[in-house]
């Protein structure tokens, strides 16, 4: 029926069930959240933000982005039309292209908590003020979405 739920069992509405190859799904987001994809490509990305709107554009709470080319994870943030600082820092490239992963990512008070298959990769601290707002989860890239929740 086109719906998913979140962790709290909460509907979540999607464009797609369980698509094949994401381009774009966009996803209503409240809490917490998970995503199991099976990379089929070079990069991806995944993003938090507060509605859909390109006109004006919606505030970026985060937005990640795997470059396995460059091995990075980079993350940043747009907040009234402007972005932050990028931040591209890890211990390692936790991803294998064609080998399934988990991106979890939690929202705590002052920040996301990001981990891939279980292990806390970064931290990226809040730049919005209102995190009650982030409600759309955005994903894009070459990937074979398994769950999400």
């Amino acid at each position: 029926d086109g719906h998913l739920n979140n962790s709290l069992g909460s509907p979540v509405q999607a464009d797609v069930y369980f698509p094949r190859l994401v381009k774009h799904l966009y996803v209503g987001f409240l809490g917490g959240l998970f995503v199991e994809p099976f990379c089929l490509c070079c990069s991806f990305g995944i993003s938090l933000t507060c509605g859909e709107s390109e006109d004006p554009p919606a505030d970026i709470a985060i937005e990640l982005k795997a470059v396995f080319t460059d091995r990075q994870f980079v993350r940043n943030s747009c907040v009234a039309g402007e972005w932050g600082e990028e931040q591209s820092s890890i211990p390692y490239f936790p991803f294998i292209p064609d080998q399934p992963f988990r991106v979890e990512i939690l929202c705590e008070h002052p920040r996301f908590r990001i981990f891939v298959d279980g292990h806390q990769l970064f931290d990226f601290y809040h730049r919005i003020e209102t995190l009650s707002a982030i409600d759309t989860i955005k994903i894009n890239g070459d990937l074979q979405l398994t769950k999400l929740g």
